[in-house]
């Protein structure tokens, strides 16, 4: 399953061919790609819902302050553990499943001057390699669609973190048994794709032992994120514009976009918010 997923997000870019199209694209818009600013990537490394506002809406929530060591679970090519570095100070650990996402993300980190704040490593975050209490934070946003063991992966969340340490979480959930319109960022075929509800969704930090702080919905802002990523796709597409979501969408943008706004239009998926806090007193819940 994990080739499988991979090779969604990345198949065609292995050798390198990401970093390549990433380049390219930013030498096409005037900007030096070995020496950047975080925001000169903030089309193209952000393309959760929200956007690198919902990053720093959700780390202002969440308190975040220099020198708190945070995990990025599912960091893709940085964008989140570089604004965390750059707008917060936090010392950042980002890990992702696919290689190719993991190169262009320490590219890029080197390029914007923050290789000291944030680290890249490879690997899945259902078998965490960290020691217990490691992180003051996790933060997991729009990965945990493609995690089957969602149990699992809120297990080893909360062991990972220290104790009062938060569990950040920004993902898309399933709202009605209708299937959702295909392809979607995540997924092009339904077997990797592991929506669950709502409410099922927020019971699994619960059984993990996690205190809820806060969980939201908020589906016009989803909405309207949508609607403009369809529509910059388009108009890149259509344009030749060198920077947009097509340089990591691929062709598959404009579909991606026109999909993700059907669905949250029609209920079909949200997108939501939310904090829990480990308590520290694990009793039961100590694997």
């Amino acid at each position: 399953m994990e080739e499988k997923i991979a090779g969604h997000y990345c198949g065609e870019y292995d050798g390198g061919g990401l970093q390549s199209r990433i380049v390219n694209a930013l030498e096409a818009a005037g900007k030096n790609p070995y020496d950047l600013e975080p925001r000169d990537l903030s089309v193209i490394d952000q393309l959760h819902t929200g956007g690198h506002l919902a990053t720093r809406e959700m780390a202002e929530k969440a308190g975040f302050r220099p020198e708190m060591e945070i995990l990025d679970a599912g960091c893709g090519i940085g964008g989140t553990s570089r604004l965390l570095a750059k707008e917060f100070g936090c010392r950042v650990t980002g890990i992702d499943l696919v290689d190719e996402f993991v190169s262009c993300a320490r590219f890029l980190t080197e390029s914007t001057g923050l290789e000291d704040l944030a680290k890249f490593e490879t690997g899945g975050i259902e078998d965490l390699a960290y020691p217990e209490e490691r992180f003051d934070a996790v933060l997991c946003q729009h990965t945990l669609m493609n995690i089957e063991d969602k149990a699992k992966v809120f297990a080893e969340f909360r062991r990972v973190l220290k104790p009062s340490g938060l569990l950040i979480l920004h993902e898309v959930v399933q709202e009605k048994e209708t299937p959702i319109a295909l392809p979607v960022p995540w997924a092009q075929t339904p077997e990797i794709s592991f929506l669950v509800s709502s409410e099922r969704f927020k019971s699994f930090p619960d059984q993990a032992g996690f205190e809820t702080v806060m969980f939201q919905t908020d589906r016009e802002r989803a909405e309207s994120w949508w609607r403009r990523v369809r529509d910059a796709s388009e108009k890149s597409r259509d344009s030749q514009k060198p920077l947009g979501p097509h340089v990591i969408f691929r062709e598959m943008g404009p579909q991606f976009g026109a999909n993700m706004l059907e669905n949250v239009r029609n209920r079909f998926v949200s997108v939501i918010q939310g904090i829990c806090k480990n308590p520290g007193d694990y009793g039961e819940y100590r694997h």
